[in-house]
């Protein structure tokens, strides 16, 4: 069975960096697109970034884009995510996830129930 296991969470002050990996056990990673959410106290579970299969297209919520970027090291079954210029806004619980079937099209990329398998989230918590 696939596993997901998130690192590189921690405590950094505003304007800061972090880079959070996913490692995915299984010989099929690269067959599969992969996401990261985050979710703070008392709200809902929201998409933060997503990449394809492939890893030539990515995708970001507004509130990240141009802060934060995905990427993967197929031949190292992770994926990753750098967080730049750290906002309090940031802080979350953060979880990696793997796309719903093989080689899926890009559609609907930001829906939680477009994955199937999840890490169980590494905090990030930003001081202001």
């Amino acid at each position: 069975q696939v596993q997901l296991v998130e690192s590189g969470g921690g405590l950094v002050q505003a304007g800061g960096s972090l880079r959070l990996s996913c490692a995915a056990s299984g010989r099929t990673f690269s067959s599969y697109g992969m996401g990261w959410f985050r979710q703070a106290p008392e709200k809902e579970r929201e998409f933060v970034a997503a990449i394809s299969w492939s890893g030539s297209n990515t995708y970001y919520a507004d509130s990240v884009k141009g802060r934060f970027i995905i990427s993967r090291n197929n031949a190292k079954n992770t994926v990753f995510l750098q967080m730049n210029s750290l906002k309090s806004e940031d802080t979350a619980v953060y979880y990696c996830a793997r796309r719903l079937g093989t080689y899926s099209s890009d559609s609907y990329y930001y829906r939680v129930g477009e994955y199937d398998v999840w890490g169980r989230g590494t905090q990030v918590t930003v001081s202001s």
